[in-house]
């Protein structure tokens, strides 16, 4: 722990002007990134007397071993610095709303030939018109469904567009009229990009302009006595009503607006945002953070605007952003979000009306998603906790192991050797830091040799991040420490290294540790014949129940290496399969392979060929014609197949790898 008074900065060191600030603790990890309007007067709060601080600000200085600052020349670049940094660093007591969930979208791919209507989740792709989030995909398709009737968009993926058109049939919703089939040319790309326009814009709010044009369509079909066209416009304008149902009006027509709602204790909070289009919830969200950092409503106002708004731009960003409080730099935020939409945005609390009420429904949406969410994480947080200490009290560490780090050997018969690194935090995975190593000090089947050397690979890393940083130099000389700050693939150390096996591995991890002079990481091994769990130098293993939470948590560890370490050998020996002995000639790409396997049906074949018939084959001349026949000849040839169910030896007649 250190004192902030040994790195606080001398009195004038401070600039008062706007700027973006960042603590970092001894690994050079920057754990908070902060803005102000005056660097000198914010900065000033934080080394206050510890006992005048408040406990997660105390926490965090004392946490921290050196400060920094960057000056900008406006509150609007320091607010989108901040945000660009929390993004990077991923700091440890900054307010960060973690969503538990990718929310679909419904996306009309305006940047094909052939727009087509789809669920997308993840990043957004320039040239896609998206509506929503949803809450779930189900409510997108039943929405898509009612609106083919009137919209008949393509709906289907690339390669059923591609068969269609090749057969010249189109699939069954052209048949039943809910595509346009523009796959067989009944519709031309122009006509088809404007029946997209026009689903586009019904969904995007202006709907009042189709239904009345239905309406007067279907009155102009019965004057004319053509009952069917009248009987199915009629259809038409129930379907879209329906659609529209799905999305209740609550605000005028012409609204776009999106309502942020907050309810929290002193532990954790929880935001939900209303997104409103055209007047009508066009969709829903919401996430839970825990209040890492001494913050106000207003300061979780700003940070819930940031993770919103962060990447999007244009239209996505409304023209009205509905908040219970308001930021304490509002213009700044203002002046951010009317930069992103490219047009001016109203920040405002609503004080009357429909969207005061609206909002309290969303508030009260909010309220309910921390109850549950408390509800949940009490039994989690509760079980993963018992687990830790169970591990701790079992293995006689002096603490419970917040960062566990498993590993575990892989490979086929002595082939494509390789090993996993997975990481628990807090009983719980952290896939960012997963990693995978190749067996490179030797060849063949030997996993306790193995395990020494991936061990000792992974801490000298370790080592080697800890000198460059200046923490410890064998030379006593401190070099200069690394300033991204950004998270280091090996910088930082387990509690406890769990290993795949008994005895001989959790040895050799032992001895690649103590070979590197490191003895503050304990080890143990998890043998899965007994489920056993080994310590170096014991004899005995030591037996935790069966209804242990700790036995359950380091099985999780264990099974979750051993399927990284699986699906890794996999892709190396498929990667391996896939090679053929042409890929050894110089100059020779995949259109010329092909053309050579299309020409002589197999490798074998082409093998026994002559460089007269290689230079027959379009394309190839004489000189690679030579190298192929040389690099065939200096390869052994595959080991022939064998029918598994006769025994009988497969000769190669059949298309070989190119």
């Amino acid at each position: 722990m250190a004192d902030p008074s040994s790195y606080r900065p001398k009195p004038g060191q401070i600039p008062d002007s706007p700027g973006v600030y960042k603590f970092r603790d001894e690994h050079r990890r920057v754990i908070y990134v902060g803005k102000a309007k005056s660097l000198r007067q914010r900065l000033a709060n934080y080394f206050q007397p510890i006992t005048s601080l408040h406990p997660r600000t105390a926490t965090m200085v004392t946490t921290a071993a050196s400060v920094e600052w960057t000056v900008v020349s406006t509150e609007v670049e320091a607010l989108q610095l901040e945000y660009s940094w929390i993004k990077e660093y991923d700091p440890r007591f900054n307010v960060k709303y973690r969503d538990d969930k990718s929310y679909p979208y419904l996306a009309v791919t305006m940047n094909e030939e052939f727009p087509r209507v789809q669920v997308m989740r993840g990043h957004k792709k320039k040239g896609v018109r998206y509506f929503g989030p949803y809450a779930h995909a189900w409510a997108i398709r039943e929405t898509v469904d009612l609106m083919l009737r009137v919209f008949p968009v393509r709906t289907c993926s690339a390669g059923v567009f591609r068969n269609a058109a090749s057969a010249g049939r189109p699939c069954l919703l052209g048949y039943i009229g809910k595509c346009s089939a523009p796959c067989v040319g009944r519709i031309t790309p122009e006509e088809h990009r404007e029946l997209a326009e026009e689903f586009s814009d019904f969904m995007a709010g202006r709907t009042g302009t189709y239904i009345r044009r239905l309406e007067k369509q279907m009155m102009l079909a019965a004057e004319d006595m053509e009952y069917e066209k009248a009987a199915r416009l009629r259809d038409d304008i129930e379907a879209l009503r329906r659609a529209m149902e799905k999305s209740a009006v609550v605000l005028a027509d012409a609204t776009d607006a999106d309502l942020i709602a907050l309810a929290e204790d002193e532990l954790e909070a929880a935001v939900q945002i209303f997104h409103v289009r055209g007047g009508r919830v066009r969709g829903q969200r919401g996430w839970v953070t825990d209040k890492v950092e001494a913050v106000d409503t207003a300061g979780l106002v700003e940070h819930a605007i940031q993770q919103l708004y962060g990447e999007e731009s244009g239209d996505t960003v409304p023209k009205e952003v509905l908040v219970p409080a308001l930021p304490e730099d509002t213009e700044a935020v203002t002046a951010w979000l009317a930069g992103r939409r490219g047009s001016n945005v109203s920040l405002r609390i609503p004080q009357r009306g429909d969207k005061k009420d609206l909002m309290a429904t969303v508030a009260r949406n909010a309220q309910q998603a921390l109850v549950l969410h408390k509800t949940k994480r009490a039994s989690d947080l509760t079980t993963r906790s018992r687990a830790l200490e169970e591990i701790a009290e079992a293995l006689d560490l002096e603490s419970a192991p917040l960062r566990i780090e498993c590993f575990d050997i892989s490979h086929l018969q002595g082939e494509d050797v390789v090993a996993s690194m997975v990481v628990f935090e807090d009983g719980l995975p952290r896939k960012s830091e997963y990693r995978r190593f190749q067996i490179k000090g030797f060849e063949g089947q030997d996993d306790v040799r193995s395990m020494h050397e991936v061990i000792g690979r992974r801490f000298r890393r370790y080592l080697a991040e800890k000198e460059k940083t200046g923490e410890w130099d064998a030379e006593g000389v401190v070099e200069d420490p690394d300033e991204t700050g950004r998270p280091k693939r090996f910088a930082y150390p387990p509690q406890l290294v769990v290993v795949d096996g008994g005895q001989p591995q959790v040895a050799a991890a032992r001895r690649a540790l103590d070979e590197l002079g490191i003895d503050d990481i304990a080890v143990c091994g998890l043998a899965k014949r007994l489920e056993e769990v080994w310590l170096p130098g014991d004899d005995d293993p030591v037996v935790l129940p069966r209804s242990s939470e700790g036995l359950y948590l380091l099985q999780r560890v264990r099974d979750t290496a051993h399927d990284f370490a699986i699906r890794y050998q996999r892709s190396k020996r498929a990667k391996r399969i896939r090679t053929s002995p042409l890929d050894a000639v110089p100059g020779l790409g995949d259109t010329r392979k092909r053309a050579l396997i299309k020409h002589f049906g197999s490798v074998k074949r082409l093998r026994q060929a002559t460089i007269e018939q290689i230079c027959e084959v379009p394309g190839m001349g004489r000189k690679t014609a030579e190298a192929v026949v040389v690099a065939l000849a200096q390869a052994a040839p595959a080991a022939p197949a064998v029918n598994t169910a006769t025994g009988e030896i497969m000769e190669d007649d059949g298309g070989g790898t190119a």
